[in-house]
């Protein structure tokens, strides 16, 4: 979502400042909106890594729990 809206907003942007502009503004202008969505992209991969990555060890954790709580189940109930 974030992506699109971004995207929109850079063509936009682009389409309006187009008007007037030399071919060589419309370059540097062209570089900066694509280095905005670059490093968008980038921020947003890292997000989903770092969430990813919580995930993962919030089921470890759950998954350690649930061993010893079985693990002292079996000991309470051998004999």
């Amino acid at each position: 979502m974030k992506l699109t809206t971004s995207l929109a907003v850079a063509v936009g942007l682009a389409a309006l400042a187009g008007c007037n502009q030399t071919p060589r503004e419309n370059a540097a202008d062209n570089i900066e909106a694509n280095a905005e969505n670059v490093a968008e992209n980038i921020e947003a991969n890292a997000s989903n890594l770092s969430e990813n990555i919580e995930a993962n060890a919030e089921n470890a954790a759950e998954n350690v729990q649930a061993n010893a709580e079985n693990a002292a189940e079996d000991v309470r109930n051998s004999e």
